[in-house]
């Protein structure tokens, strides 16, 4: 039933956008057919209808015909030039009127008056009511004295209804094109969004796959050059290290297969059958872990964690592992040979702090690098701070992270 119902309306809506393609893509062509049946229709008007009418039906054949082309042929540029159209057009029906033709083509006015409603001014329609309003005024009074109105009122009720009927269609056409542009700005707005959004998730990645194969590679190569130097005098001490070496390769791809998998899996997959399983990311539990695989590459490491950990929210956890992880990446490759860490985690009245602290050569780090700067990107999305440089007097180098107390995590 709806069906039935709509369909009728479906098929006006295709045509009237058919027309309105066809109108746009050879505007002359439509303005040109137009101009011509209306020319035509003045011209067998003029040819004896317009007797019924006038009030000087003995007018000349010539003059009749005159007035009725200089009233149809204008409409030909009624779209470009409506008020110059129009203007032109009031002289041969103010000619008309004054002679006594009264030219039933003096409605084709009407014709520019509604392109003027449609897109010009609305300022503009006063001129265009006087245009109108003054041959039909001089025919009333010349001719029909006390009884003017029954000649001056039908034409400015059409006029008015013809307005009404182009501010109607004026504005419709202009909240349609509110909504096309509003449609097209979503759509720009919606595309920077995805861009913003891609471009935060892959530095997202860059700083997990710049802290987990950065500290991966620098724990395996100071096992690596550790095994190197004790093969020679205890090869127990390199097969140990050849372990750790293995230990850590290990652990540093299931670290990315961790991080391919979170990626590869759609977010709102809820069946844990429906993908693969997804380890959980690092914690402050897994701090000693990594403490440990830190000091086999031979980096001494002291640490004071607090019993219990603090209670924080994942995302600000895994800041902190990964904050003290490229710290002590950094010391490996860039504090040089004795140098120590002390890793302190330690809470304050308004959140907790983390202080990582080495007793390198601080010319040997670098002041701006990738790590530096993931660190600083993680610590600012828990509202956290993060500062480093060197010692007083040049006896190390320290990184210092403060997160507020229980920050929201923004991923939830």
């Amino acid at each position: 039933m709806t069906t039935q119902t709509t369909a009728p309306s479906r098929y006006a809506d295709r045509l009237i956008t058919r027309i309105r393609s066809a109108d746009a893509a050879r505007p002359w062509l439509w303005d040109g057919t137009l101009t011509s049946v209306l020319t035509c229709a003045a011209l067998v008007d003029a040819s004896a209808g317009w007797r019924t009418e006038a009030r000087d039906p003995t007018l000349p054949p010539v003059l009749i015909v005159t007035l009725s082309l200089a009233l149809a042929l204008p409409l030909l540029a009624r779209r470009r030039r409506p008020t110059t159209v129009l203007a032109v057009m009031a002289v041969p029906a103010l000619v008309s009127e004054a002679s006594g033709a009264f030219l039933q083509a003096g409605f084709l006015q009407l014709l520019p008056l509604f392109q003027i409603v449609l897109s010009r001014p609305p300022r503009r329609l006063a001129w265009a009511f006087g245009l109108l309003a003054v041959p039909l005024v001089t025919g009333a009074v010349r001719f029909d004295g006390a009884r003017w109105d029954l000649h001056v009122l039908p034409m400015l009720w059409a006029a008015v209804l013809v307005t009404l009927a182009g501010i109607t269609v004026r504005s419709r056409r202009d909240r349609t094109a509110g909504l096309v542009d509003r449609a097209r700005r979503l759509e720009v707005e919606r595309d920077q969004e995805v861009r913003l959004a891609a471009a935060a998730e892959r530095a997202r990645i860059a700083r997990e796959m710049h802290d987990i194969i950065g500290h991966n590679l620098a724990v395996i190569t100071g096992l690596a050059d550790g095994g190197r130097y004790a093969a020679a005098r205890s090869p127990e001490r390199a097969a140990q290290a050849l372990d750790a070496i293995g230990t850590t390769s290990r652990q540093a791809l299931d670290e990315l297969r961790r991080l391919l998998d979170v990626l590869s899996t759609p977010d709102d997959t809820d069946d844990d059958t429906a993908g693969p399983t997804r380890t959980p990311q690092p914690t402050l539990a897994d701090l000693p872990a990594l403490l440990e695989g830190v000091r086999k590459a031979g980096l001494p490491v002291t640490a004071e964690l607090p019993d219990p950990l603090p209670a924080l929210p994942p995302g600000a956890q895994l800041t902190v592992y990964r904050v003290v992880q490229e710290s002590l990446t950094n010391t490996l490759k860039h504090a040089g040979p004795g140098a120590t860490a002390t890793v302190l985690l330690s809470r304050t009245p308004d959140g907790l702090l983390t202080s990582v602290t080495d007793t390198g050569t601080p010319s040997g780090l670098p002041g701006q690098g990738q790590g530096l700067t993931g660190m600083r990107e993680r610590a600012a999305l828990y509202d956290g701070t993060l500062d480093s440089g060197p010692l007083p007097a040049g006896t190390g180098w320290r990184v210092r992270l403060h997160l507020p107390a229980a920050p929201e995590d923004p991923r939830s």
